[in-house]
């Protein structure tokens, strides 16, 4: 009997320790610091705004039913995160719609007829074919921050009709996103240092109605918070004026521009820096308006040293009607009139000025290889006029080229190339030999007699 006693007793204890360490090791959240902002039965802690998509449980997820007829619809927290690192899986049924999670965010609580309507960073959730998940989008605000143009690496990380780990990491001025373990955006950004997280269903057409969006296994730390760690090739997208972040600097990226003087910089007629027709003030490198006019009044600038192959990127504002450029490879060996020669990102009112409607097929216009090769023309990249825009020109060791707007690819082309060649033939540069095929050049700002302003100018080079 004892015996008995004994055995059971034993095997209770085991069972018992089991359990524990099997408790143990499916909430090790617990111990970590983690907290579940889920609790698998209840959606206490969470309310509904914007939208009138339903959100229920089913099983151990959090569902949002895609409803037709009314807009993007969100799950947000009550309680609002500063600093946090926040996991959880999430499905979506199909791949013609999109999701997201809100980091930081806020509510307009009189719009959609005062259910409110979410603003702030979302990281996207996009199962389509342009596969932009873990992206960031500024909902209701700016748009398109980090699009997945910059990291085509990470587009396929998303797994289709699966659950997907994602991992945000909201620290400082920092947001970093991972798909299912894959570093995919990094933003450094002052806007939002706190706000809720949400959970969103987007708004469809009539066709999806009724597909779900399952959330499940949400958890959140928001003390002792170590980062995962990214890729040093990543690019990153620094939002703030004319500023290195750490990750950038050992990246090896430098400032063309600091924000405050106009070292580095060189008039295209001589060793100094234009003395009128171009103003450095309040973080910016402005040209004045003139006369509108290839560099009749300061001239054109250019750096004053020369790049082969580089990662450059910069700010630019245009005001109403402008016309400006960036140029790369620039010799100064042609001597020209006016505006120096080199291969031209345009800067450019499309909608004003009249360089928009000349060219060919629209090869002058924003973005495009200046009389060249056309921008891709993505409404989705545009920004209005008076506004900060992103510029970025990439040249790689194998005379690859690409241009980038905002974060979206416009366009790619080689230099040197039998298609490349054939283009400058019929183009205003047919007589210049060899035309955009240097070894290195000078980064140029352009003088077209309209202001425009210029900032966070920098740029990678290999080591």
């Amino acid at each position: 009997m004892k015996r008995n006693t004994l055995f059971k007793s034993v095997v209770m204890a085991a069972i018992v320790s089991n359990a524990v360490l099997s408790y143990a090791q499916t909430d090790k959240s617990n111990e970590k610091g983690w907290t579940n902002l889920f609790d698998g039965k209840t959606l206490n802690g969470w309310k509904s705004v914007g939208g009138k998509a339903p959100y229920s449980i089913e099983g151990d997820a959090i569902v949002g039913r895609m409803t037709k007829g009314t807009p993007n619809s969100f799950l947000i927290t009550e309680k609002e995160y500063g600093d946090f690192i926040l996991e959880l899986d999430v499905k979506l049924e199909g791949n013609e719609t999109n999701s997201g999670i809100q980091t930081r965010s806020h509510l307009d609580p009189k719009a959609n007829d005062g259910r409110g309507r979410v603003y702030g960073r979302q990281v996207e959730i996009d199962p389509s074919a342009r596969a932009w998940t873990g992206g960031i989008y500024d909902e209701a605000r700016r748009g398109w921050i980090y699009p997945l143009d910059l990291n085509e690496n990470a587009k396929k990380a998303y797994k289709v009709e699966e659950f997907n780990h994602i991992r945000i990491e909201a620290i400082g001025d920092e947001l970093r996103t991972w798909i299912n373990d894959i570093p995919v955006a990094y933003v450094v950004d002052t806007i939002d240092r706190s706000g809720f997280i949400g959970l969103q269903v987007h708004g469809i057409p009539p066709k999806l109605d009724g597909k779900k969006v399952y959330f499940k296994n949400i958890k959140i730390k928001t003390t002792d918070l170590k980062s995962k760690g990214f890729p040093k090739d990543l690019y990153i997208v620094n939002l703030k004026p004319n500023d290195l972040a750490d990750a950038e600097k050992k990246k090896g990226v430098k400032l063309l521009f600091d924000g405050k003087t106009n070292k580095g910089w060189r008039s295209i007629h001589g060793d100094k820096f234009p003395e009128r027709g171009w103003q450095v003030k309040d973080g910016q490198m402005t040209v004045l308006k003139s006369d509108g006019g290839e560099s009749t009044n300061g001239g054109d600038i250019v750096t004053k040293d020369k790049y082969a192959v580089f990662d450059l990127s910069f700010e630019f504002k245009l005001s109403p009607g402008a016309n400006s450029g960036v140029k790369y490879f620039v010799t100064l060996k042609e001597k020209s009139k006016g505006s120096a020669i080199g291969l031209e990102y345009q800067v450019l009112d499309d909608a004003l000025h009249p360089d928009a409607k000349l060219g060919r097929d629209g090869n002058r216009t924003l973005a495009s290889l200046y009389d060249l090769i056309t921008s891709n023309r993505d409404d989705r990249a545009l920004r209005p006029i008076g506004e900060w825009n992103r510029g970025r020109v990439v040249v790689t060791a194998d005379n690859k080229v690409e241009h980038y707007l905002n974060g979206i690819k416009m366009l790619s082309y080689e230099r040197g190339s039998k298609a490349f060649k054939d283009l400058v033939q019929i183009s205003k540069y047919k007589d210049w030999e060899n035309f955009g095929e240097a070894k290195e050049g000078f980064i140029l700002l352009q003088d077209h007699g309209d202001r425009v302003s210029f900032r966070s100018i920098k740029i990678n080079t290999p080591n």
